[in-house]
């Protein structure tokens, strides 16, 4: 029997954490800042601060777990090992889910800036070329798609620090603390700009494309929430140092308009192709991401085996990254940015409250399993900040509007379908046989 075709281990130290950063650092900086500084005011920079807490809470429960499955499933292994295969199902599904949707959506983005700026007006043939485009860097080497990330990224941070250099002149200029509509405002922005940590989760399912998983991945993922959080809280105080909080809430190119503000409409022109390079790099990493999910769950089961194939020659999932690529070009006729936000938000949320409880779970079911890296303060074994970070994601969970809620539960429904025809097909086929 020929030797099974594996996944190309190529990824070090810095190459991961610049796919965490580059997975982070995404549209949702350069897209939800307005919205969120009319829910919070000047005290946004706050709402940023609570959501990078609740993710760091979680990394560390993803950074243990990591260490001791390093595979490409993720969540799904994770919770299987805990709960058993019907909650790692539905835990896999959300995420894969999450991914093709926020791809597809951020892919729209792009097309609304690209179609401003050169005067097109075919938003959906724009996002479809971009998925089309970027799923095939991600068939032909994911090297390739993180030297290509790497660049983008770069673009990104150039982008955040001009804002960061616009609004250091005039640091206290205004009360940071100012909270128009109160402590629930921030806490909403908490809940919707959780969107911009979106990705620091997808660092582990690079878990069989790294040279040393078990140190590289928790490193990497820990290191990447921290760099992105450092940038965001100061973008956040920049932003609102130089423009007032009402004309940014209002303002759906916000950092754009922040340059506008002090350089003019050509500062709004750099602004916004740099922008198109950071949600160029969000539809690039939500395709390489979801991919790698489904090609990581598919091998439980015989209805989706087909999508963990690996092409002989570039080493890539080749059909589950087809399979995501339609997907997303289908989810590119959403076009509302913020409520597939918090959408997305809703599947993260419950999601890491998952993650956290399985962390917990698998301390007292699995003790003697290797871990490389535990989680710090533990109380007779149970991990603290697993238990504040479960708290604080069913906290952010109920921040969420009851349509995003309903919307989320559809989802839900989906997966039960989903789910149901599976494992039908895996009991027909053994009656079969």
């Amino acid at each position: 029997m020929p030797n099974k075709i594996t996944l190309k281990r190529e990824l070090g130290l810095f190459h991961v954490t610049t796919i965490g950063v580059g997975l982070i650092l995404g549209a949702g900086i350069y897209v939800l800042l307005g919205q969120a500084t009319g829910y919070a005011g000047n005290s946004v920079w706050l709402s940023f601060l609570i959501s990078a807490v609740v993710a760091l809470f979680t990394g560390f429960s993803y950074a243990e777990l990591s260490s001791m499955f390093p595979r490409d499933a993720a969540e799904y292994e994770y919770t299987e090992n805990a709960f058993g295969k019907m909650l790692a199902f539905f835990v896999g599904y959300f995420v894969v889910l999450s991914a093709i949707i926020s791809a597809a959506t951020v892919a729209m983005g792009f097309a609304g800036y690209f179609g401003a700026l050169f005067g097109l007006k075919n938003l959906v043939v724009i996002s479809t070329i971009v998925i089309i485009l970027f799923s095939f860097i991600n068939f032909l080497s994911v090297k390739g798609a993180s030297w290509t990330n790497i660049v983008f990224t770069g673009m990104e941070v150039l982008g955040l620090l001009i804002i960061i250099a616009l609004g250091i002149t005039r640091f206290g200029d205004v009360s940071y603390i100012d909270m128009p509509n109160g402590i629930a405002g921030v806490f909403k922005g908490a809940a919707l700009v959780f969107f911009a940590f979106l990705g620091f989760e997808s660092v582990v399912k690079l878990s069989e494309e790294c040279t040393n998983p078990r140190k590289t991945i928790p490193r990497a993922l820990i290191l990447s929430i921290l760099i992105t959080t450092g940038l965001y809280v100061l973008v956040a105080v920049s932003a609102v140092s130089v423009l007032d909080w009402q004309t940014l809430g209002s303002s759906t190119a916000p950092l754009a308009e922040v340059a506008a503000s002090v350089w003019g409409n050509n500062a709004f022109a750099v602004l916004s192709i740099i922008a198109l390079f950071s949600t160029a790099n969000t539809v690039l990493i939500g395709l390489l991401a979801g991919s790698r999910a489904l090609y990581g769950i598919a091998g439980d089961y015989k209805l989706l085996k087909s999508f963990t194939s690996v092409h002989k020659k570039f080493r890539t999932p080749y059909i589950a990254i087809l399979a995501v690529m339609i997907f997303s070009i289908l989810f590119t006729f959403i076009k509302d940015i913020g409520f597939i936000a918090e959408l997305t938000n809703f599947t993260l949320f419950i999601t890491f409250a998952i993650i956290n409880i399985s962390v917990i779970t698998l301390r007292f079911k699995m003790p003697k399993t290797k871990r490389t890296f535990r989680i710090p303060f533990n109380i007779k074994n149970v991990p603290v900040l697993a238990i504040i970070g479960l708290i604080s994601c069913i906290f952010l969970l109920f921040q969420l509007t009851p349509v995003i809620i309903f919307g989320g539960l559809v989802l839900a429904f989906t997966g039960v379908i989903v789910y149901v025809a599976t494992i039908s097909f895996e009991y027909k086929d053994r009656f079969r046989t």
